[in-house]
C-alpha cells in the first residue's frame, strides 16, 4: 500500500529529479514490455528503453493523445493484467466512445494520497465534514476526492451530484465544512442558496472545484455568495483523475505531485519544448501508473508553469490556472475566442446580469454568426427596455474590446438557460452538426 508521504512535497529539487529520472525509465521500459501502442511509436522513431537514461530525454519519447484511448477502447492500452484492475473509470468522448482508464491498488492509494496533500495544503483535516458533490459512478471526480478525503481522517458526505434543494438541506443539517463540486455547480448551489434565505445556516468555510475551467472573477463570486474561501484542484481522467495538481494557502499556482506526473509545456503546433516560463500546451508523463501509464499526454490545455519556489515551502513546480484549451478554443471569423474570455467579462460587469451564458455559433451563406445568450438578473428584468438596451450594448462593446470580434448580444429571462450539476454546457457550435 502507498504511503502518504507529506515530507515528499519539500524534497530537494536534486533528489526529486533522481527520483523522476528512475521512475521514468521503470515506466518506459513497462509500457515498451506491455503496451503495444506505445512499443509501436517507439520502434517507429528507433528508440529503445535502453536510449532513455534521465528526464532530460523525456523530449525523445512519442506523444499519447485522446484518440489512443478510442481506437484501443476499453483496454487496449492497459499495462496490467484486467485481473490486477481494481477499478474502471470513464468519460465520455465526442465519438461516442467512452475514454476508459483503469487503476490497480496501487494507484488507488497513490490518487487518495495526491488528494490528501491536497487537502492538507489549505488546511482541511479531521475536524471537518466535506460534501462530496461531484458526481460518483464512472466520472472520477467523486470518488478521487471521497479517498482522499478519508485519508485525512475527515468526515465524508458522499452526496454526489444533482438534487440542488437536498444538497443544500443536507448541507445544512449535516454541518458541512468543505463543499467539493464544479464551479459551475458551486454559482448554482450559491443562487440557490440565496433564494432560499439560508445562507446564515451554513457551516462552510472552504470550497475545492475544479473538472471544469473557470476565472479569478468567478472565484470572487463564489466566495461572496457562499462566504467562503474557494481554491483550485486540477485533474483529467486520462492521468489520474482530480488532485494532479492543486493549490495550497498561498493560492499562487496549482502544486504539480512531480513525484507522479513530469509536466511539460509545448507549442501546440509543432510539439517542441518551449523554454520555461513559456505559454502553450501542457503535457503529462505518468511516473508510477501501473494500470493505465501514458508518456506525454497531450492534455490540450493551455497554461504555462512557475518555476520559483513558493512561499509555503513546498519545492514540487505550479502551473497557472488553464486559460482554455486547444481543442475548446473557437475559431470565428479567423479569431481565436474562448469561453473563459466570455465568462470575464460578464462578471466583471456584474449586477444587471448572471455569468449564466451560452454561446451559440452557425454558419449561413458561408460566413460564421456568434450569438451569446445572457441571463438578466430580476431587478433588470423588471426594468424598462431602455434598460436593457443600454446593459446590452454596453456587454457589446466590451466583448468587442476583449475578443476583437463583434457578437450579438441577446439578454434572456432569468432562469431560462439550463443550469448544470455537473461540466456546464456553455457553447452550441450548429457548424459541427
Amino acid at each position: 500500500m502507498a504511503m502518504w508521504q507529506p515530507e515528499i512535497e519539500s524534497m530537494p529539487r536534486e533528489e526529486l529529479r533522481k527520483l523522476q529520472s528512475e521512475r521514468l525509465i521503470k515506466q518506459v521500459n513497462r509500457m515498451y514490455d506491455k503496451v503495444e501502442c506505445f512499443r509501436k511509436r517507439m520502434d517507429d522513431q528507433g528508440l529503445q528503453p535502453s536510449d532513455i537514461h534521465s528526464v532530460d530525454d523525456l523530449k525523445k519519447l512519442p506523444f499519447s493523445y485522446k484518440q489512443d484511448l478510442r481506437d484501443y477502447y476499453p483496454y487496449g492500452l492497459f499495462a496490467e493484467p484486467l485481473e490486477n484492475i481494481v477499478r474502471v473509470h470513464a468519460s465520455s468522448g465526442t465519438t461516442g466512445k467512452k475514454i476508459v482508464v483503469g487503476y490497480t491498488k496501487n494507484d488507488i492509494d497513490n490518487w487518495a494520497d495526491s488528494l490528501a496533500r491536497m487537502f492538507t495544503a489549505i488546511g482541511v483535516g479531521p475536524k471537518d465534514f466535506i460534501q462530496v458533490s461531484f458526481g460518483y459512478g464512472l466520472f472520477t471526480g467523486g470518488l478521487g476526492a471521497h479517498y482522499g478525503a478519508e485519508r485525512v481522517g475527515a468526515t465524508v458526505i458522499p452526496i454526489s451530484a444533482g438534487n440542488t434543494h437536498n444538497q443544500i438541506q443536507t448541507m445544512i443539517d449535516f454541518g458541512a465544512t468543505v463543499l467539493c463540486c464544479t464551479p459551475s455547480y458551486a454559482m448554482y448551489l450559491s443562487e440557490t442558496i440565496e433564494e432560499m434565505g439560508v445562507k446564515d445556516q451554513l457551516k462552510l468555510r472552504v470550497g475545492i472545484f475544479g473538472a471544469e475551467p473557470w476565472t479569478e472573477d468567478m472565484r470572487i463570486a463564489i466566495e461572496k455568495g457562499l462566504n467562503i474561501k474557494a481554491y483550485d484542484i486540477y485533474g483529467l481522467s486520462e492521468i489520474m483523475g482530480p488532485g494532479v495538481s492543486y493549490e495550497c494557502e498561498c493560492q499562487a499556482g496549482m502544486h504539480i505531485c512531480e513525484d507522479m506526473f513530469i509536466a511539460e509545456i509545448i507549442d501546440p503546433e509543432t510539439g517542441e519544448v518551449l523554454p520555461d516560463g513559456s505559454f502553450g500546451e501542457l503535457v503529462f508523463t505518468t511516473l508510477n501508473k501501473e494500470g493505465f501509464p501514458l508518456i506525454r499526454y497531450r492534455t490540450r490545455d493551455m497554461c504555462s508553469l512557475i518555476y520559483e519556489p513558493c512561499k509555503c515551502g513546498r519545492t514540487h513546480i505550479r502551473m497557472h490556472k488553464p486559460h482554455g484549451r486547444s481543442d475548446d478554443m473557437l475559431i470565428i471569423r479567423g479569431v481565436n475566442v474562448f469561453p473563459s474570455q466570455i465568462e470575464e467579462v460578464l462578471l466583471k460587469v456584474g449586477g444587471d446580469v448572471t455569468p449564466n451564458y451560452q454561446i451559440i455559433v452557425d454558419r449561413v451563406n458561408n460566413n460564421d454568426t456568434f450569438d451569446i445568450n445572457v441571463e438578466m438578473n430580476e431587478a433588470l428584468f423588471a426594468d424598462d427596455v431602455k434598460s436593457v438596451d443600454k446593459t446590452e450594448k454596453m456587454i457589446t462593446s466590451k466583448l468587442r474590446e476583449v475578443l476583437g470580434i463583434g457578437a450579438k448580444v441577446h439578454l434572456v429571462n432569468p432562469k431560462s438557460i439550463e443550469r448544470s450539476e455537473g461540466k456546464a454546457k456553455r457553447v452550441i457550435d450548429k457548424r459541427k452538426l
